[in-house]
């Protein structure tokens, strides 16, 4: 199979297509505008159907109206835009039902910036938006795994029932990689028998809906989502290790962040210093078990983060203890450089 150099904004929504995405609704934030861009031309060519709403807030109820329909249905945002999505997030889990979200994160808080970031984490793994929900969150560290996991996604959206979040950030976006487009491996999904697609005088109406009036119904319900939250828990943690055999440091760090990482480390060995990696590509499930896998030689870990270190209380309940937890990171559009890292390495090891 042939690559094709593409922005990573493009190929994540040629990978949506390819998955049988054929609903986008969206609104134009920087710096994902070329995905609704490039949507807007090629949805249509594909049968599909591009929307640029009037805000954030009306694009993500138009996800909840598609999906509820039957459609395979994507929509994206930065930041700021991701944040006005947060109540209709919180809908669409409340009702189970599946979509695809991309952000492509920028520095904040606020309007902050339109240069790369990862200070979303807390938003992203924690439910921005309001009750007890969950929602699954993949963290490419390029532009092939970025179009591997969107392509995924789809299926496990409807797999679980549940939104999928694609976490990308504006480099990541911007940047161009070759990809190729590979079949994904094809996994039996349930029938979608609660569908809002009309009677046809031949069933009983169907509702979908997150309101539930009785406490108790509602209690009942949480502890449903609950048990489908273990469930993907125990099914679909995903990570990346590297080096974790006799590292005097391990590393954690996910998405551009860890190709800073692994370039640092390159250099660390040169120099006789041994370092290790612990890549999540889960954010939630978070892969608190690669931890498991760390040597007796390891000393310390170090978070590396595009944020003021979001991902430290996840590093830490996951370490439960077991080493001392150090950041090294830049927020507000800034990027973690390789000397950067060497140099905080250095610094736990005493000046080595």
């Amino acid at each position: 199979m042939n690559k094709v150099l593409m922005k990573g904004n493009e190929a994540v929504c040629e990978a949506a297509i390819r998955a049988g995405c054929r609903y986008f609704f969206g609104y134009p934030i920087t710096p994902q505008n070329e995905i609704p861009e490039y949507m807007s031309k090629v949805m249509p060519e594909n049968g599909g159907v591009f929307l640029q709403a009037e805000s954030e807030v009306a694009a993500i109820n138009m996800v909840y109206g598609a999906v509820g329909a039957g459609g395979r249905v994507m929509t994206s945002s930065s930041s700021p835009g991701m944040s006005l999505k947060q109540e209709g997030i919180s809908y669409i889990a409340g009702a189970e039902l599946p979509c695809v979200i991309v952000n492509m994160m920028r520095g904040g808080p606020g309007l902050g910036s339109i240069q790369p970031g990862q200070a979303d984490y807390f938003q992203s793994t924690r439910g921005g938006g309001n009750g007890d929900y969950r929602h699954i969150v993949y963290a490419p560290a390029s532009i092939q795994e970025m179009v591997d996991l969107t392509m995924e996604a789809f299926d496990i959206a409807d797999l679980y029932r549940i939104p999928v979040l694609v976490l990308g950030d504006g480099m990541i976006g911007q940047m161009m990689e070759a990809v190729e487009f590979k079949s994904i491996k094809p996994i039996e999904l349930p029938d979608k028998d609660w569908i809002t697609d009309g009677t046809k005088e031949i069933r009983q109406p169907r509702i979908i809906n997150s309101l539930y009036l009785d406490p108790d119904e509602l209690y009942a319900h949480n502890l449903r989502l609950e048990k489908k939250h273990a469930l993907i828990e125990s099914r679909e943690v995903r990570f990346e290790t590297q080096g974790l055999e006799n590292a005097e440091v391990v590393c954690v760090a996910y998405g551009t962040t860890s190709r800073v990482v692994k370039n640092a480390i390159e250099e660390l060995e040169a120099e006789g210093i041994k370092v290790g990696i612990i890549r999540p590509i889960t954010l939630w499930p978070f892969p608190d078990k690669a931890f498991d896998e760390i040597s007796d030689t390891t000393k310390a870990l170090l978070t590396v983060e595009m944020s003021m270190g979001q991902m430290i209380d996840d590093v830490k309940i996951a370490s439960k203890g077991r080493w001392p937890v150090h950041f090294y990171g830049k927020s507000g559009g800034l990027v973690p450089t390789p000397t950067g890292v060497k140099e905080s390495v250095k610094k736990i090891m005493g000046g080595k």
